[in-house]
């Protein structure tokens, strides 16, 4: 079944994501292109991922402010930093979409904003269990008011999207809006593809102080 394989990538990706910590690739000094290199033949070697559906993304510092189309400058991650790693692997031909937030020191806030982000996204994943319907919008705006109870404003433009076999389904209408957890997708998010098949959603949230110029992200299958 799609539902299995996709997990199965996820899975892989996950136990990839650990390693990098493990490995204590996200060190001060480095750039972001560099760790993104690091990271990207991690996956290659250790897990042999080499192919990743959407662009590779390591950000930190201010840089974590950006949302995804964003191509901020490179940047040399710094003492008592804040970084995130978003990618989309590709294992046996199925998509996976996995971000994660590391904090380089002791920083609370950082640390702090790293746990919310993590903690906001599993109570998201209950109320949304369970369900058997419900619009992109609804998710979206659920998503934003989580990030205010968490203390911190809502970064994204959107709050996910699907995935799938790659490459994944793609609307009608390139415009559309419809496979994004955007807040102007009135859509129910549970109707079927044009095959007749459930769609299979990934939950991402990034959480920001914009004050503080620091962001934090969390994204996984729903």
């Amino acid at each position: 079944m799609v539902s299995e394989k996709l997990r199965y990538a996820q899975d892989i990706s996950i136990q990839f994501f650990q390693a990098i910590e493990e490995r204590s690739l996200i060190v001060p000094g480095k750039t972001e292109e560099q760790l993104n290199a690091e990271v990207c033949c991690l996956a290659e070697l250790g897990f042999g991922i080499s192919r990743h559906w959407h662009k590779k993304i390591v950000r930190s510092g201010e840089n974590t402010l950006a949302i995804y189309p964003d191509n901020p400058p490179n940047r040399v991650i710094e003492e008592d930093d804040i970084v995130f790693v978003d990618l989309g692997p590709i294992v046996d031909g199925y998509e996976a979409d996995i971000g994660r937030t590391y904090v380089v020191g002791n920083n609370p806030r950082k640390l702090k904003l790293k746990n919310d982000v993590e903690k906001a996204w599993y109570e998201i994943q209950r109320w949304y269990g369970g369900r058997e319907s419900l619009s992109a919008s609804a998710l979206f705006h659920y998503a934003a008011g989580k990030a205010k109870e968490f203390g911190w404003e809502f970064g994204g433009a959107i709050a996910g999207h699907i995935v799938g076999k790659y490459p994944h389904e793609q609307p009608a209408d390139p415009k559309s809006l419809e496979l994004d957890v955007h807040p102007d997708n009135h859509h129910d998010m549970f109707l079927p593809d044009a095959n007749g098949d459930s769609r299979h959603w990934i939950l991402e949230l990034q959480f920001v102080d914009p004050g503080d110029k620091i962001g934090g992200y969390f994204e996984q299958l729903l």
